[in-house]
């Protein structure tokens, strides 16, 4: 009977446990029954689930120049993670990830239990889309209204994604330590490798690092980082992901450290890839975020070595003259003159800002003298002008305007070819005048320069308009003289395609007829002088014809001597270079002072000099004025001759005249004499 007894009194208390076990299974279910139904409203909008991955630029031979991003790691797909890093992560991470629907209800309510007994949340039992929730929609805070949100934020995940997409969102936002985000930068930072070749040995060294990454550190922590990878081996062998052999073999490899670094095409070039932006967003209608974000491959004319060349020089600031307090800023351009491609393009001087001011493309300044050969001297030549033909040369007043010679040395006439050797700045304006104001300024619009209403009158053929131009507009413009007459536009893009592999943009050629190649020869035999033997000397490349033409400004603030804005603007036969310098803002105690070894002549020379480095030296294949300065002296020498001889004749002549009235006076005299003396006897 007492053995009934017990055996009932045991039944009922199994039976009470089975009950209440049953009831909190059920309370339990119940939780995350309601749990998954209320989670259909939860916004993961803030999820970004495409790759996260930078734009990349490709040099004029299609090689990689160039990359940018807005995101601190770069993404990469899921298809070139190795099954060694998959499974890694998943064995230490979320044995039960390909199981569960975000959460995990075995481990969520064994960390439940545990964290009542502690009395406060200790333990995350998150899951692998709960870490993607925690580190890209919530903080990492542990209070139980934060943990809710986990639960919510998961289930909605698993119903909108797949496994391996929300593996691949993980493997690219989680943080290795020591400055690793994403598993990309983790396999460069830590063993110099391309994520698709890491080792089961490497791939379960990173897998580890994600629990403590400071404190597993491998450059720092080299023996606890090795327990840990030993660790996720074991549970890799544990779950079947690898054999004993391959457990014994990966657990005994030897770590081999090897820091990358950073990406080193990341950053680079940054003034041309500012311009490349420029132009992706203005001409082929693409956002900044587009460009930041989508794996955009875009491939430019850019060549390597003459932007090199040309940061270079930027760098050396013996080429640049002292700024008080301030740099003295400078801005250039290197083009193609066959096809307007932009080979190398600096913006500034000192730090550079991510798409900030480029005084290369974005500058608007008087171009100064520089700009008589398109105002002025190409439309003289259209119109039947010759290089010899004389200018006048003295001081002039054109109705209210009174243009004067940067040295007020006047010479009263010149050859045309030698107006624009010195610089002559009457001439210029008195040529102009001759030719009408309308002819310069049809000229300047087909050489590609927007003017502006204010700009028509007699100082255009000095440069002095109302907003001004940039080195850009500049070279473009004179690329005209060494492509026989024909203008291309400038430009950085030659194709843009995007992630998927679509060409959405392509660069499509403008050609446009400035002028005649009769005249272009002679505009570069003229600009030839200039640089040989005129005002652009400073600007002579050793060994190669080079062409150009001087520029500058005066400082608009009376009792200062100095400029504003000073240009070089010039070219071989196979690149055209426009060089601005000066301040960005000019005032009293900030403009520039002419220096012999110092300038924008004096960086075009070198930088010029150093970009066609490996380039062969080439000619234009015209006259030079050295044979037109040696006929000008042998014409002179030959009428000073002949003004010798006429005027030795003249004096012959006179002299021959006066011995002439004079023999016929005393011949008068004897004949009056001897009449006097027959009378007499």
């Amino acid at each position: 009977m007492d053995k009934l007894v017990s055996i009932f009194r045991n039944w009922k208390k199994w039976h009470l446990i089975q009950v209440l076990v049953l009831s909190i299974l059920i309370i339990i279910l119940s939780f995350f029954g309601l749990l998954y139904y209320f989670s259909k409203d939860a916004d993961i909008s803030g999820l970004k689930s495409e790759l996260p991955q930078a734009t990349v630029f490709y040099d004029m031979n299609d090689e990689v120049a160039s990359k940018v991003s807005a995101n601190k790691n770069e993404g990469v797909s899921i298809k070139e993670v190795p099954d060694s890093m998959k499974n890694a992560i998943v064995s230490i991470e979320d044995h039960r990830f390909y199981q569960h629907s975000g959460v995990d209800l075995i481990g969520t309510s064994r960390a439940l239990i545990r964290d009542l007994k502690a009395g406060g949340m200790v333990e995350g039992g998150s899951t692998i889309t709960q870490q993607l929730t925690k580190n890209t929609l919530l903080t990492s805070q542990k209070t139980l209204n934060r943990k809710m949100q986990e639960v919510f934020l998961a289930l909605q995940i698993e119903r909108e994604y797949s496994k391996l997409e929300i593996l691949q969102m993980y493997l690219n936002q989680i943080y290795f330590g020591n400055g690793a985000w994403g598993i990309k930068t983790a396999s460069s930072k830590y063993f110099a490798k391309d994520v698709k070749d890491l080792s089961i040995s490497e791939s379960a060294l990173l897998a580890g690092l994600i629990k403590a990454p400071s404190a597993l550190n491998p450059y720092e922590h080299m023996e606890k980082a090795l327990k840990r990878r030993n660790l996720v081996l074991a549970q890799m062998k544990k779950q079947g992901y690898i054999s004993e052999n391959q457990y014994q073999k990966a657990s005994h490899e030897k770590v081999v450290l090897n820091d990358r670094g950073g990406d080193p095409f990341r950053g680079k070039f940054p003034y041309y890839v500012d311009q490349v932006l420029d132009e992706a967003i203005n001409i082929y209608g693409l956002s900044q975020d587009e460009l930041l974000t989508g794996g955009y491959q875009i491939f430019t004319e850019l060549n390597p070595e003459m932007q090199s060349a040309m940061e270079e020089k930027y760098r050396d600031d013996s080429l640049f003259q002292e700024g008080k307090d301030r740099l003295v800023q400078s801005g250039g351009v290197l083009i193609d003159p066959k096809t307007g491609g932009i080979k190398a393009i600096v913006g500034g001087r000192g730090k550079h800002t991510f798409r900030g001011y480029n005084r290369a493309s974005q500058l608007e300044a008087q171009p100064g003298s520089s700009f008589k050969p398109l105002a002025v001297y190409t439309p003289a030549l259209e119109e039947g002008w010759k290089i010899s033909d004389m200018l006048k040369d003295e001081p002039m007043t054109f109705g209210d305007y009174q243009p004067s010679n940067y040295d007020f040395q006047y010479e009263g006439q010149i050859p045309m070819y030698e107006a624009v050797k010195e610089s002559k700045n009457v001439s210029a304006v008195w040529l102009l005048n001759e030719l009408g104001i309308e002819k310069g300024l049809n000229s300047i619009k087909r050489f590609g320069i927007s003017l502006n209403k204010n700009d028509r009158n007699l100082s255009l053929a000095l440069g002095g308009l109302h907003k001004g131009v940039s080195p850009m507009n500049m070279a473009e413009a004179f690329s005209v003289f060494p492509n026989n007459g024909v203008r291309m536009k400038a430009h950085a893009i030659k194709k843009i395609v995007d992630a998927d592999g679509k060409v959405v943009a392509v660069w499509k050629a403008k050609k446009v007829r400035v002028t005649t190649k009769a005249v272009t020869d002679n505009m570069t035999t003229m600009l030839l002088g200039v640089v040989e033997q005129g005002t652009g000397s400073a600007a002579q490349i050793p060994g190669r014809e080079t062409a150009g033409k001087t520029g500058s400004t005066q400082v608009p603030i009376k009792g200062i001597n100095g400029l504003k804005d000073q240009w070089f603007v010039g070219y071989t036969p196979q690149l055209v270079g426009a060089i601005w310098l000066g301040y960005d803002k000019t005032d009293a105690e900030h403009y520039i002072t002419p220096v012999s070894n110092k300038g924008a002549a004096v960086v075009f020379r070198e930088v010029m000099s150093k970009a066609l480095s490996n380039e062969p030296a080439q000619s234009f294949n015209v006259p030079h004025i050295a044979t037109l300065i040696e006929q000008q002296k042998q014409e002179e020498a030959t009428k000073k001759r002949f003004n010798f001889l006429g005027d030795f004749n003249n004096e012959v002549q006179k002299w021959e005249e006066k011995w002439n009235k004079q023999k016929e006076k005393w011949q008068r005299k004897w004949k009056n004499k001897g009449n006097g003396h027959n009378n007499g006897h």
